[in-house]
């Protein structure tokens, strides 16, 4: 399929809801009741499983669900050399009161990567396309690792390591250089970068106690980000197409921030050398769409304006209104639309159930053919 319909009309963040066969899987190899190859076997056969719901929705696009993962970054920061994790005792950080169970996560030496195992797992979803299907895979951003390894909790232990944070940047960016040429090589055409760090900067105080820096800094942090993934991003093939995804946390059907996209929009709309964007919009937590304006070029955004944080269906002629009110700052025809994140970021998944989970995909396909009754070309 040509990469000038990507991304599609109707669309996905990516990841989906484990199957109860995968759980008890991940939990017996955890207690050694089962090998990896086990494991291994289980997963390719959920995977496979939801490829044909996919398909059989009348999706466009494929994922892995992320159904290997047990969160949608840290997995592939641990198929990076340099970087160990523990599992967490009391939770490390909190998503509207709620502590996310998921593995502590720290540098033990400078990152490098030979052969990142997200490779192999896309060239098993790779060999499910066929005509009327690509194959997409997502990873977290450079800026997103380079936030996490540098915010306020973590930026002494990096500097114990690197002598200046520019030398860690300067390392992210080779090995996504290297990731990114392996996955292109293994027949990637669309990759989808996940980039909660702007989620975090859109709410000062939040970014002021993560990042650690001062308010009057934070523009120049904001060009640091910009310009790491410009960095990565230079130089693709011209049939990749990258997108970037924006929220503002999703664990459990909870959130981790809230705010506008207003004092990000100028750097991360107007100067990413990006695709397209997914962008998070299903309630009053993201703003209005007034900072489309920013939207440079002819990149596309997919409006993430269906939730997957709970089960309750959308009122239809509401989302199409807001699609026609986004259109006044983005034309109608770069425009596409998707749920606003996963339904399972984490392996805990949302609070729905993957019945509830095809109704949001349903809807999203059906306002789509009425808002856009021809294919994108």
């Amino acid at each position: 399929m040509e990469n000038s319909n990507i991304p599609f009309r109707y669309d996905y963040v990516g990841s989906f809801l484990r199957p109860e066969v995968l759980k008890k899987a991940r939990a017996d190899f955890e207690l050694g009741k089962i090998t990896k190859q086990q494991l291994t076997e289980t997963e390719d056969a959920c995977i496979r499983d939801l490829v044909a719901k996919q398909k059989k929705a009348g999706y466009h696009v494929i994922t892995d669900g992320e159904f290997r993962r047990s969160a949608w970054h840290l997995d592939f920061m641990w198929g990076l050399d340099g970087i160990g994790h523990k599992k967490t005792v009391s939770g490390n950080t909190t998503f509207d009161g709620e502590a996310a169970m998921i593995d502590d996560t720290f540098l033990t030496g400078k990152i490098s990567v030979c052969r990142h195992p997200f490779v192999e797992h896309f060239k098993f979803i790779k060999a499910l396309e066929d005509e009327t299907t690509t194959a997409k895979q997502t990873i977290p951003s450079p800026g997103q690792v380079y936030a996490f390894f540098s915010g306020a909790e973590l930026k002494a232990k990096t500097l114990e390591i690197y002598d200046t944070l520019e030398e860690f940047a300067n390392d992210i960016v080779s090995v996504y250089k290297k990731i990114i040429k392996d996955l292109y090589d293994a027949g990637c055409r669309s990759l989808q970068l996940d980039d909660c760090v702007w989620g975090g900067l859109v709410n000062k105080k939040m970014a002021l106690s993560l990042t650690g820096e001062k308010e009057e800094d934070l523009p120049r942090l904001m060009d640091l980000l910009v310009d790491l993934n410009n960095r990565v991003i230079d130089g693709k093939p011209d049939d990749l197409t990258i997108a970037s995804h924006i929220c503002r946390g999703n664990y459990h059907s909870t959130y981790f921030s809230s705010g506008p996209y207003d004092t990000v929009a100028q750097p991360l709309f107007g100067r990413e050398h990006i695709d397209a964007y997914y962008l998070e919009y299903d309630d009053e937590r993201s703003g209005g769409f007034e900072p489309l304006k920013y939207v440079s070029g002819d990149k596309k955004v997919v409006l993430g304006l269906i939730t997957t944080k709970h089960p309750q269906l959308e009122n239809k002629d509401r989302i199409i209104a807001r699609i026609h009110e986004a259109a006044k700052y983005v034309p109608l025809d770069r425009l596409c639309l998707s749920p606003q994140c996963g339904f399972a970021s984490c392996e805990i998944g949302n609070k729905l159930t993957e019945e509830e989970q095809w109704a949001k995909l349903a809807l999203v396909k059906e306002i789509a053919e009425e808002v856009w009754p021809q294919p994108l070309s």
